[in-house]
């Protein structure tokens, strides 16, 4: 007999109206509840019910009004500063009275918007580039409460964005949730949830799901921690909800988890983060910083050795950079040049920038900065670096060891993408390289900017003698040794005693 046919017969059995009356069978709690949390709101016990109806309502909409400052230049060419006002709603929920004051929980992003605004960290209706200058965060009765008398200030006492919570604090005391706090670790499939919040700010709703996945690490931008994924059909405003599941032993809700993000792309999976790695904070105050597992590339000889094999004439490594396509390719003598080319790759085909690493002169990793090239359609115009500004040579030692992290990185994932189906190391390993280039993305799309202003000046004018690319990959002449004159020996070097003259003084 199937599960769902044993609940449906014995429920059948409970009917009135039907011979089955005479004889009331329970239902067999093995069949909603098989673990540490239930399947079916049928364990949650009447007297559980009950409190729900009767205690004070502890979940609250929580509004947070920020202040930006946002730089921009006006028609006359002068520096101008705007202010953006937002204003945002979320869920917090009370969990502790102390001393009269109120300890409350929600998200970060609830609780925190970012600093300065970016690609990372964006805000509705604020454009990248933008500073928070000011910010206030109230509970309010919902996202339509313009009455202020009646709102009660929060502060924040701790925020950890890896967990993406916060704790907040209110100086008045206020309704606590009645439910002891559970364990994440032990919800399973199936098992269902609870959600209270405010979505979209504007209702406080009560909605219920079930657990999808049990696990689901979690590194999208700043976060690093574990979610569960449930199917209840939440919405922005929810984020900072309470969620609950049955407990089978007690028959009364526990909290599992404190909901945080959606699925971008699938509106019906929502994920939770699990209440296991939030007791600490709850209880401490204090935040436990976590070491982020960064993808990363080494700089090393064998790392350089690899991309020197496989760029070696005629070969040619193309790789993203920022907002345009580099290259790589390897010179006869170990040396690497580094090639930026045009903004209308491949429509068109030119270099606009060719860096030279000179090969290392020992076991070191990558060698030294050699010769710049400047190039526009007409071809390339060469430049020693020391009779560059310092500003550019700084630029410039910027930009060549973004190239030489991105070159490798790149090299290293096309590896592990023809691995990636061979073991799940193997294809783990080809999302990290991934997300490291994902990640640096941002700061390569600033220096391609930048190398695109300082270079458009410096390649060769009409008429002026020009190089190809051919010519570049000739190794540098070694410098012509300096005649010594006998007029003038050489200097002694530093310290040594020079012998004394013969001749006396005059």
């Amino acid at each position: 007999m199937s599960r769902a046919l044993g609940v449906w017969l014995a429920l059948l059995a409970q009917v009135p109206g039907t011979p089955a009356t005479r004889v009331v069978r329970p239902l067999d709690p093995a069949l909603y509840c098989p673990g540490e949390y239930a399947d079916d709101f049928s364990a949650l016990l009447p007297r559980a019910r009950e409190v729900e109806q009767q205690v004070p309502a502890y979940t609250f909409c929580v509004r947070n009004v920020a202040t930006y400052e946002c730089p921009s230049y006006g028609p006359d060419g002068n520096l101008r500063r705007r202010t953006r006002r937002v204003v945002s709603h979320g869920t917090g929920f009370a969990y502790r009275q102390q001393g009269g004051e109120t300890l409350l929980l929600t998200n970060e992003h609830v609780a925190q918007m970012p600093a300065v605004t970016d690609e990372d960290h964006p805000v509705e209706d604020v454009p990248a580039g933008c500073k928070r200058v000011s910010d206030a965060l109230k509970i309010v009765d919902n996202d339509g409460d313009s009455y202020e008398r009646d709102d009660i200030p929060l502060t924040r006492v701790v925020v950890d964005p890896q967990l993406d919570i916060a704790v907040l604090k209110a100086r008045v005391p206020l309704p606590v949730l009645p439910w002891k706090i559970g364990h994440s670790a032990g919800l399973r499939e199936r098992n269902v949830v609870d959600v209270r919040g405010f979505p979209l700010g504007a209702l406080k709703a009560t909605n219920v799901g079930k657990v999808v996945a049990a696990y689901d690490h979690d590194t999208f931008k700043d976060w690093e921690h574990d979610d569960f994924v449930i199917d209840a059909l939440l919405s922005p405003g929810n984020s900072g909800s309470p969620v609950f599941a049955i407990s089978c032993k007690t028959g009364e809700f526990e909290l599992v988890g404190v909901y945080h993000a959606g699925y971008t792309r699938a509106s019906a999976l929502n994920v939770v983060i699990g209440v296991d790695q939030i007791r600490d904070l709850m209880t401490t105050l204090k935040r436990t910083p976590r070491p982020k597992v960064e993808p990363s590339v080494l700089l090393d000889g064998a790392s350089r050795a690899r991309l020197v094999a496989a760029s070696n004439p005629p070969l040619t490594r193309f790789f993203a950079f920022g907002l345009l396509t580099a290259a790589v390719r390897a010179r006869a003598d170990g040396s690497l040049l580094y090639t930026v080319l045009n903004r209308d790759f491949p429509f068109r085909e030119y270099p606009v920038l060719v860096l030279e690493d000179l090969a290392p002169s020992g076991s070191g990793a990558f060698g030294t900065p050699g010769r710049v090239w400047v190039g526009n359609r007409q071809g390339l115009k060469a430049y020693s670096r020391p009779e560059l500004e310092a500003d550019v040579q700084s630029q410039l030692v910027k930009v060549l060891e973004a190239l030489r992290a991105t070159s490798v990185a790149s090299l290293a994932l096309r590896a592990a993408d023809e691995a990636a189906w061979n073991s799940r190391d193997s294809y783990e390993r080809a999302s990290r390289l991934e997300q490291l280039l994902l990640r640096a993305r941002p700061g390569n799309i600033e220096l391609s900017q930048a190398v695109l202003e300082t270079v458009e000046k410096m390649g060769p004018l009409p008429g002026e003698p020009a190089l190809a690319v051919s010519d570049v990959l000739l190794p540098a002449a070694p410098p012509a040794p300096q005649p010594v004159s006998e007029l003038h020996p050489p200097l002694a070097a530093p310290g040594a005693v020079l012998p004394k003259s013969s001749e006396p003084a005059r």
